[in-house]
């Protein structure tokens, strides 16, 4: 499972519902039928202007001006029928329906062609996106894997949020990350932190040595944190949080190098442990402020055993009422049933939570199960429960 569901608002018809389409044509039909039955003082014909403008805020320009034109032709009867088409007032009514129907019909266009920009700009972003944000096999050696990213926006911008995974001769590498900021500046970033991760994955022997090697490729980045919108970080000032794994085929266990990232989950009979570290370092792009390098944390990895990672844009989503969503809690609901069920049911419980079925901010998770184990090894550091 690897996908990003398009938001709601970017769903929308190429043709309007008929039963929109229906309701300028029966106000044409009623404004004329009633406007030729009421007496010679009370003229209805100004009510006919709404018909086009109304066309004009769901259909096309051909559409609204083709109920423009209907309206006109309908003032034009109740003209014919009640004095003549040459009568002052009535002329009046048909010049101003003609005008402010033109005006709709343009308005109308240039929506359109507003609406074409935008879906070329969401598929711009989108396309920029998937390259750099590769899809995850289903299958990694003794491990399932399932990922999915769930974007905020439905217009042009795209956040910053990164995963990878990469196979070595000893086992499995993953990376999780966040990037300060949002837009085409935070998806370079994330392609800047991805591929350094991709080309070291399989060169460096330690989990240290891996994410030196991306706070290495962050802070060489001359243009890192530069940019124009008003989501992107000032100069010197940008960064990735990210969380760095490394699980090995022959041992049940696993390594992680936390950099400013949650801390992920461990879904084990029933039971959400959090994998904290002791010694977390700061967000990549931070790390010069460390004295100390990069310290990895083992934890028990056993066959059945499912590890959840994820991005803020999860646990700081909220409810009506300002609540966070609550990961732990939710994640501890899943019947189990392998990573895709895991995040399927994360994904709609977390949709379900945010007002209108709507994120605040884009959010991205990676499920991964040891269906099998290896070589017995001396066991771990029991990982400490999730407290409160």
């Amino acid at each position: 499972m690897d996908h990003r569901p398009p938001h709601p608002r970017s769903r929308r018809p190429s043709q309007p519902r008929l039963a929109l389409l229906a309701v300028p044509f029966a106000l044409i039909a009623i404004v004329t039928v009633v406007d030729i039955l009421a007496p010679p003082d009370v003229h209805l014909g100004p009510f006919l202007v709404a018909a086009p403008a109304l066309t004009a805020s769901f259909a096309g320009p051909r559409m609204t001006g083709f109920v423009g034109a209907v309206a006109v032709l309908a003032q034009a009867t109740v003209a014919i029928w009640r004095t003549t088409l040459t009568d002052l007032n009535h002329t009046f009514q048909i010049i101003a329906l003609v005008l402010i129907s033109a005006f709709v019909t343009f308005f109308a266009h240039l929506r359109e062609v507003h609406e074409e920009q935008l879906t070329q700009l969401r598929s711009v972003a989108e396309a920029a996106q998937r390259v750099v944000l590769r899809p995850l096999p289903d299958r990694m050696g003794p491990l399932r894997v399932a990922a999915v990213y769930l974007a905020a926006e439905a217009e042009a911008q795209i956040g910053g949020d990164l995963y990878a995974a990469a196979r070595t001769p000893h086992g499995t590498r993953l990376i999780i990350g966040d990037v300060r900021g949002k837009g085409l500046e935070a998806v370079g970033e994330a392609a800047i932190v991805l591929g350094a991760f991709r080309a070291a994955a399989h060169q460096e022997d330690d989990l240290p040595g891996l994410v030196a090697h991306l706070e290495a490729a962050v802070a060489a980045d001359p243009d890192g944190g530069e940019g124009s919108g008003e989501d992107s970080a000032p100069p010197g000032e940008g960064f990735t949080t990210a969380a760095v794994i490394d699980i090995p085929d022959g041992a049940p266990t696993l390594q992680v190098v936390s950099c400013g990232h949650p801390p992920p989950l461990l879904l084990r009979g029933g039971q959400v442990i959090t994998l904290e570290v002791d010694h977390p370092a700061p967000p990549l792009g931070l790390t010069q402020f460390v004295e100390s390098g990069f310290a990895a944390q083992t934890f028990a990895f056993e066959p059945g055993d499912v590890v959840l990672l994820y991005t803020d844009g999860v646990i700081e989503a909220r409810d009506g009422a300002g609540t966070f969503y609550p990961l732990p809690e939710r994640a501890g609901d899943w019947p189990g049933d392998g990573p895709d069920a895991l995040l399927r049911h994360l994904c709609a419980d977390l949709l379900r939570h945010s007002p209108g079925g709507r994120l605040g901010d884009d959010a991205a998770m990676v499920a991964i199960e040891r269906v099998s184990g290896g070589a017995r090894t001396p066991p771990a550091p029991p990982p400490r429960p999730v407290r409160g």
